[in-house]
């Protein structure tokens, strides 16, 4: 037989909560709309992208703008995205997992002063770096390729990676490790067996965070290209943008077309994106 306790807890979790069902519905419609209103305007030919109103459903659909697009490098541009988002997210996972690691596993002043020192790149925005980063990156001849877009998005994107991966780190039992231990296991061992292995929620938050960082970037393409050859989505819809006009229906076809690959990874991995952010808090 249950508690007291015990069964007037359930009772309360089953009670209705009509304050935060409205609260979700509300949330819903915020993020909804907006969504609803570009594909609507997507599927709108671009005589009548200003005339009609944003919620009312094109009365003469068209896919014409989605062919433009597919039609203006819109290939080119993704394949050089997920360059950069494939290589922004091998770089910080190589790098920040061993940095977490001895953060958490080794506790002397050194090892704290450096960590807290390297945590102080969250406080620092990239606008504020742009002509320091510009003129290494132009002496050491990367200028005007993906690379001079890869390595700033990285460096950026290992703080938080960092502070998320030594939060689930820390909640890794000591007794594990010391069961290793007494077996013979070297550090590296308990990197590749236990650490890494117990840490997938972590890892997976770490992934789509610098993903999403790599996708969404704007200003190290804007500043460290030049030509068509290295131009990523974000850079892309610049395409759409004229001297005399906006063709608003592409524009938004393109945004919409560029969206769906990171949302379908975000699908993919959302409950390990949930767990490893509840994990930064840590112990």
């Amino acid at each position: 037989m249950e508690p007291p306790r015990t069964r007037r807890r359930l009772h309360w979790s089953k009670r209705p909560n009509p304050v935060a069902g409205l609260g979700s519905l509300l949330w819903l419609a915020v993020v909804i709309i907006p969504i609803y209103a570009m594909i609507s305007a997507s599927l709108t030919r671009q005589d009548k992208a200003l005339g009609n109103n944003a919620l009312k459903p094109p009365t003469d659909p068209t896919f014409a703008n989605y062919n433009t697009v597919l039609h203006n490098g819109f290939g080119h541009f993704l394949a050089n995205t997920a360059i950069v988002a494939a290589a922004v997210v091998a770089i910080v996972l190589v790098l920040c997992v061993p940095l977490a690691y001895v953060a958490v596993r080794t506790r002397t002043v050194w090892s704290s002063t450096a960590f807290r020192l390297f945590l102080m790149g969250v406080a620092i925005p990239a606008q504020a770096v742009v002509v320091p980063l510009y003129l290494m990156i132009a002496k050491l001849n990367l200028y005007d390729s993906l690379l001079a877009v890869i390595l700033p998005t990285a460096a950026f994107a290992m703080p938080v990676s960092v502070l998320i991966l030594t939060g689930t780190l820390r909640d890794i039992s000591e007794d594990l490790y010391e069961a290793m231990a007494l077996d013979g296991a070297s550090a590296t061992r308990m990197l590749f067996q236990l650490v890494i292995p117990m840490t997938k929620g972590g890892i997976s938050t770490v992934v789509i965070y610098a993903a999403l960082q790599a996708w969404n970037g704007f200003i190290f393409p804007l500043i460290f290209t030049q030509s068509d050859g290295p131009r990523v989505l974000t850079l892309g819809l610049f395409n759409y943008v004229s001297q005399f006009g906006v063709n608003i229906p592409a524009l938004l076809a393109s945004v919409v077309l560029s969206g769906i690959p990171i949302f379908a990874v975000y699908l993919v991995a959302r409950r390990a994106l949930v767990g490893g952010l509840m994990g930064v808090g840590g112990k």
